[in-house]
């Protein structure tokens, strides 16, 4: 009996195992499992045609509802670790400064992110110590950039607790090569942060401003011979406030006319004696209500139209020559002077901004008048057909009048219509009429500025650093998606602005 189980064994050994489940792949064990769940057949059905037994069947079932029940848990995709980071103190030190540069943090909220995520006692000293490490090392980056590239410089003042910051950029590549904070911002100073950035090649063809006195007093000093343009938007800014002040005056007479109207015709339905008087009074003031509606209405009217004028026709990127753009200008604020008297408080300093730099304001003119010249030269073509070509861009491709006049062009031009629309159109995309990208890089500076009352020139430095070498992610002009300014004014790629400033990249494990 002793020697039965060793020749049960033997036995077992050597006759075949021709069981069927253990020959299945994991793919056909998951097709199995599916057809299952999916219940268009019965375990038995499945049994019989895999050649297993209704018990395997379950068992893939189940495997394959414990899978789906785990993708499809929340919990499970939640807390499933995806990577490690190695936790330095450098690691840290990026922490902060990413918290503060690119999501406009203060100290304090530094402070409380690392020790409510992360568990990290960061004290705010801590914070202010990396800061102002960082400005040590982002100094000489800003001292050292070349700024011969510079076409075209933008000029403007922000304030911050009373405290004038004079800025500078490139219209092109928005680079910030100026962003000092001043006790004044008199012509001195600004002639003398002008001239220390002449030490770094900075030599634009123009520059454009509003009409503070103190940047262009500063800018004949330094560059007499660098035009200032004058900023077309705050001249529009000016007159447009305006406009909204008449038209909503016009619509106020029209209120109170009316219902003095209402008041009147009830009174006169009452027709009692002692109520003479007082309708006689009541019709003096529809009377002086009628007279106030008769001249704020027309006066609303054209101011709107002069100052539509002035921003589709005389402002506007178009081929109108600059002899009569001047002259349409001084026709508006001519036409603008005769109304003075009926709102003096609105129109008299509107008249004498537009007065007193019409020169500045039509400089952009100027210089498309003498660029549409050299490409007529350049393409040995009318400068009549390259002015067509300019107004033919403005036109709404849905009007028909744009084929006519296109198919004109084409017939006209023939080979030359191609290239000298590609170029009239990059001429065109060229024209600097207003310092918006300052007005840009002032909106961005308010976001870091209402984090701390004072600011001193180490942090603006630090973000004159952050604000030219972070790359752009998006932008309406597509050769600046994924660059940033320091790379479109120069042409050449840098690191990453946290490996400028010394620290290594973080590496996912």
């Amino acid at each position: 009996m002793c020697h039965s189980i060793p020749v049960v064994r033997a036995l077992q050994q050597a006759i075949p195992n021709n069981c069927t489940a253990k020959t299945l792949g994991p793919g056909e064990r998951l097709t199995l499992g599916v057809q299952a769940l999916a219940g268009h057949q019965t375990i038995t059905g499945l049994a019989d045609d895999a050649d297993v037994s209704r018990k395997f069947v379950y068992q893939q079932r189940d495997r394959a509802q414990a899978a789906l029940d785990d993708a499809f848990a929340p919990t499970a995709a939640a807390d499933q670790v995806l990577f490690h980071l190695p936790v330095t103190k450098n690691w840290l030190k990026q922490v902060a400064l990413g918290l503060t540069l690119i999501c406009h943090s203060p100290y304090r909220g530094v402070h409380e992110f690392c020790r409510d995520l992360l568990g990290v006692n960061m004290p705010i000293g801590t914070v202010h110590n990396i800061v102002h490490d960082a400005i040590d090392r982002a100094r000489p980056h800003n001292h050292a950039a070349n700024l011969a590239n510079v076409d075209i410089a933008g000029l403007d003042e922000i304030f911050q607790n009373r405290q004038p910051v004079l800025v500078g950029a490139d219209i092109r590549s928005t680079y910030c090569f100026l962003l000092s904070a001043e006790d004044q911002r008199d012509g001195d100073t600004w002639a003398l942060r002008l001239l220390e950035c002449q030490d770094r090649g900075f030599a634009p063809k123009a520059t454009i401003a509003d009409f503070g006195v103190g940047i262009r007093a500063g800018q004949k000093r330094a560059m007499p011979d660098v035009p200032c343009r004058g900023d077309v938007f705050h001249a529009l800014q000016e007159l447009t406030p305006v406009v909204t002040f008449l038209e909503n005056r016009a619509y106020d007479t029209i209120t109170v006319l009316d219902k003095l109207e209402r008041q009147k015709t009830k009174l006169q339905q009452q027709a009692r004696r002692d109520q003479q008087g007082r309708l006689q009074a009541l019709r003096h003031k529809v009377a002086a209500a009628a007279n106030e509606q008769a001249k704020a209405i027309p006066l609303a009217d054209e101011v709107a139209v002069l100052t539509r004028w002035l921003r589709a026709d005389v402002f506007a990127v178009t081929s109108l020559p600059y002899a009569d753009r001047t002259a349409l200008f001084d026709f508006i604020v001519a036409e603008l002077q005769t109304r003075i008297p009926l709102c003096p408080h609105r129109l008299g300093p509107v008249c004498t901004l537009l007065q007193n730099h019409r020169d500045e304001l039509l400089a952009f003119a100027l210089q498309l008048e003498q660029d549409l010249t050299d490409l007529a030269t350049e393409f040995e073509v009318p400068v009549d057909s390259v002015r067509d070509l300019l107004d033919l861009q403005t036109l709404d491709k849905r009007q028909p009048l744009r084929w006519q006049n296109e198919a004109a062009l084409r017939q006209c031009l023939r080979a030359r219509f191609y290239p000298l629309e590609q170029a009239v159109r990059a001429l065109r995309k060229q024209v600097v009429r207003a310092s918006s990208i300052i007005e840009n890089i002032n909106s961005r500076l308010r976001n870091y500025f209402f984090l701390r009352r004072e600011i001193g020139a180490g942090y603006l430095e630090l973000l004159q650093f952050f604000l030219n070498h972070r790359r752009f992610l998006r932008s309406e002009h597509e050769e600046r998606v994924g660059k940033s300014p320091a790379e479109l004014l120069t042409g050449q790629t840098h690191p990453h602005w946290l490996e400028m400033l010394g620290y290594r990249p973080s590496c996912q494990n």
